[in-house]
């Protein structure tokens, strides 16, 4: 069983930046192809980016591109999303979540079949 745990949300101003960091308990994340979701007031999960195995690849949603960055760190132990530029629709449960697969380029927007999940951690902007 993995256990993903994500940090580092918090509240900010709009235009403000936040940086998510998504780690698993005892386990590096060099088999997985990873992700960041996201859970607004009263709305439905949402993707928000994805990046392969390799880190080679990876998605944005439309409204988040130029903004966030989704990255792995060299030692595939965590991955992060760095928010920046934040706006008020931004705000959000943000969940990181975990696919197994044998292929280091694999994303896929299409899909939200993911085997691991993370507790989340809330992203609230407001002035």
């Amino acid at each position: 069983q993995v256990q993903l745990v994500e940090s580092g949300g918090g509240q900010v101003q709009p235009g403000g930046s936040l940086n998510l960091s998504c780690v698993a308990s005892g386990r590096t994340l060099n088999d997985y192809s990873m992700a960041w979701y996201r859970r607004p007031p009263g709305g439905w999960r949402e993707i928000v980016a994805l990046i392969s195995r390799s880190g080679k690849n990876t998605y944005y949603r439309t409204s988040v591109m130029d903004r966030f960055t989704i990255s792995r760190d060299k030692f595939d132990k965590a991955v992060t999303l760095q928010m920046t530029n934040l706006r008020i629709d931004d705000t959000a449960v943000y969940y990181c979540a975990a696919r197994v697969t044998q292929w280091t380029e694999y994303i896929n927007p299409s899909s939200d079949e993911y085997d691991y999940w993370g507790q989340g951690t809330q992203v609230t902007v407001s002035s």
